[in-house]
């Protein structure tokens, strides 16, 4: 699901564990012409952004079971994580506690009882900045096709479909060391400082850096490699044309004919018929079979 609705109305998703607040923010807000969202703890919020994605999300910090940092950490770590502007909206006013929320992961801390006036001038200025990054991200997987935006530790912020199917590759493929998330990150560094430096390679998949964004992102494009050697002992062993030894060479390592079909750029259709042949030519008649057959040959030949 898009970040808007198709009228172009902004999405919010409101986290507050009291029913009071909840309905006086979420009026405010649907006043303002946004289509809005509840929750009313972390963990209903959490799998909430699993189905629909919001423009902004404003969060009670004090919660049972799970509060409002502890959400707020959970919704920006991991390769899904939330993209939209997190707001802490809560009673709790110390120094230490805006500290903590925005080392969480918000962008800003309103301190309750709520100026609504305020808010909702803060909201719409953190929305606007979100649909701008969002359209620039937009703009550049669409321009580089697999492309994945890191941190300084070589976490994944954010990543076209394509290019996190590769990553997933290259940390799956890759039990070398000098592949691993250190020297990862040590690449990006080096590669932010000095444009010249070579590409980093993992497993199958090569790592070529874009730049260093404004947002302190590091862009990174992604390009299966296929390890030509492979799908040249499976073109010499089966007669394959350099397609089909690409396709088995991916079934090899347990990709689905969608993910093969992401990874070469090939309709699902074309995938299928290539796949025909392969069976043809290797004497079997159905995928697990295919693999288990090339990967034996490809166990024999290293």
């Amino acid at each position: 699901m898009n970040h808007s609705e198709a009228n172009g109305r902004s999405i919010a998703l409101v986290v507050d564990d009291n029913p009071e607040s909840l309905g006086m923010v979420s009026s405010a807000l649907e006043q303002e012409g946004m289509t809005v969202l509840v929750a009313r703890d972390g963990p209903s919020a959490i799998k909430l952004t699993h189905r629909v994605q919001p423009d902004v999300i404003l969060m009670d910090a004090v919660m049972p079971e799970m509060d409002g940092f502890d959400t707020c950490r959970a919704l920006k770590t991991g390769a899904n994580a939330v993209l939209a502007p997190i707001i802490f909206m809560t009673g709790l006013t110390e120094q230490e506690h805006i500290v903590k929320g925005l080392r969480a992961g918000g962008v800003d801390y309103i301190t309750k009882p709520v100026i609504l006036d305020e808010m909702l001038a803060r909201i719409s200025t953190h929305v606007a900045n979100f649909k701008l990054i969002q359209g620039a991200r937009d703009a550049v997987t669409s321009f580089g096709g697999a492309v994945v935006a890191f941190d300084k530790e070589a976490r994944v912020l954010w990543g076209a479909r394509k290019a996190l199917t590769l990553f997933e590759n290259a940390q799956a493929e890759c039990s070398d060391p000098d592949c691993g998330t250190e020297p990862l990150a040590n690449w990006l560094l080096h590669a932010a400082q000095n444009p010249q430096t070579g590409d980093f390679r993992a497993g199958p998949v090569e790592f070529s850096f874009v730049c260093l964004s404004a947002a302190q992102e590091y862009l990174v494009q992604l390009s299966h490699t296929n390890g030509m050697a492979k799908e040249e002992v499976l073109i010499r062993a089966f007669s394959l044309t350099k397609r089909e030894a690409e396709i088995l060479f991916w079934l090899t390592l347990g990709k689905t004919n969608k993910d093969i079909s992401v990874i070469l750029e090939l309709s699902a259709r074309t995938v299928n018929k290539h796949l025909e042949q392969v069976f043809q030519k290797l004497g079997v008649d159905n995928r697990t079979s295919a693999a288990v057959l090339a990967d034996r040959t490809l166990s024999q030949r290293n």
